[in-house]
């Protein structure tokens, strides 16, 4: 029973990266007419994030609450008209038309920190995978400096160093990690 939901969990992450591999990059000034990011895939790769920091454990519990938080704010909306907003881009132009992109509580903001998480995870994660021996101050630090840093003020910055000093061995991580 462990054994197939376990392959399920696989079966489900494999599927949500197959359809997020097919998403076209959207740059500053494409035509978004012609752009799709699927609401759904997104929103479940992102909760897939939320499992990996629930194994990290209990120092990740104020980014695990932002990016959750995060996930409710576009889900919410989603679920307000589900075949208008089955693409992101969608919710973005609306609320650009609106005015409200730059608002703190807009999903704009939402899916804009979102993609800012994904790629804190993905650096992470590689950077964990390259070199299983890592020290997990060292590698949460360096995959912080590259992804989010240029994003965050002093509070945030220093919230991470309580992190950092809160760290347990690289070894503990990948036992919790491989359980997901």
């Amino acid at each position: 029973m462990k054994r197939k939901r376990e392959m399920e969990k696989r079966s489900e992450l494999r599927s949500a990266i197959e359809e997020l591999s097919m998403l076209a990059k959207v740059q500053p000034g494409d035509n978004l007419d012609a752009a799709h990011i699927p609401t759904k895939p997104f929103l479940h790769v992102c909760t897939l994030i939320l499992q990996v920091l629930d194994k990290i454990g209990p120092t990740m519990a104020v980014l695990r609450q932002d990016i959750h938080q995060n996930i409710q704010r576009l889900e919410i909306l989603c679920e307000s008209d589900p075949t208008k907003y089955s693409n992101l881009i969608e919710i973005l132009k609306k609320e650009d038309s609106e005015g409200n992109a730059r608002k703190g509580a807009s999903c704009s903001r939402a899916f804009l920190w979102l993609t800012r998480s994904i790629d804190f995870m993905v650096a992470l994660l590689q950077r964990l995978v390259k070199d299983t021996g890592q020290n997990m101050e060292l590698a949460v630090e360096e995959s912080y400096n590259i992804t989010l840093k240029p994003w965050h003020g002093w509070i945030s910055s220093a919230a991470l160093k309580v992190f950092l000093h809160s760290c347990f061995l690289c070894n503990n991580f990948f036992l919790r990690f491989y359980r997901l």
